[in-house]
């Protein structure tokens, strides 16, 4: 067996103990993958972060949309329902509509505690007609009543242009020109003038009896008839 030579061992030494080196591209390489994979994973952390960002926002706003609604149904639910009208004839009841003219009864109720029909007298009386009650003269002129009601028969009438419904004219004044109406005939014909917020449960006689006093040429009362007070109930 042929003999290796000493200086041909450690030539073959060196060149197994020295290392291999690595090529700039090589390096380059590597490092755009692993630029391209740790912003692929910012990218997808940014992505799911915002959409649970977002999702939580929407729940919120949901969230505080139906605590909303919630909030309004029940002061609707706890606002009073009913009023008792005592008048000088009489005790008038009346039912409020909530929800059909809500800023009109929430005005309503408002100057009820404020004593606003604490006195108010019965202004105007047409008979087959209405019933108008007032702190000053109406703002709708007496003519335009009278006018309207000899058209009435001609119209369509609803449940809303029944007789016996409470209202207040359309008015664009201060809460002291805001009036009580009640109607003893339908008149269908007073939609543009007239916003219904009730309608007599009990006391038609009553409303019947203010219709009947004796008025002038104007259609007032010759003799005193008021309101002395009104009683907010939530049930009857």
């Amino acid at each position: 067996m042929a003999r290796i030579k000493p200086q041909a061992l450690l030539n073959q030494s060196k060149k197994k103990k020295t290392p291999s080196r690595i090529s700039i591209s090589t390096i380059i390489v590597c490092n755009l993958v692993v630029a391209v994979v740790i912003l692929s994973l910012v990218t997808t952390y940014r992505h799911w972060s915002q959409r649970s960002r977002n999702t939580i926002e929407h729940e919120t706003q949901s969230q505080r949309f139906e605590d909303t609604n919630a909030a309004s149904e029940q002061k609707s639910y706890d606002l009073p329902g009913y009023a008792d009208i005592n008048t000088s004839k009489g005790l008038i009841t009346v039912e409020l509509f909530k929800e059909g003219s809500p800023e009109v009864v929430d005005k309503f109720l408002d100057l009820c505690q404020k004593d606003h029909f604490k006195g108010m007298p019965f202004h105007r009386v047409i008979k087959n007609y209405l019933v108008q009650a007032g702190h000053s003269p109406s703002s709708i002129p007496v003519e335009e009543w009278t006018a309207k009601g000899k058209l009435r028969g001609r119209l369509h009438t609803g449940p809303k242009h029944e007789a016996f419904m409470l209202g207040t004219p359309k008015t664009k004044g201060n809460n002291k020109d805001f009036e009580l109406l009640i109607t003893t005939a339908p008149i269908p014909d007073l939609n543009d003038q007239l916003i219904v917020f009730g309608r007599v449960l009990k006391g038609e006689d009553v409303v019947q009896e203010i219709e009947e006093v004796d008025t002038d040429e104007h259609y007032q009362p010759k003799s005193l008839i008021g309101i002395t007070g009104v009683i907010l109930k939530r049930e009857i």
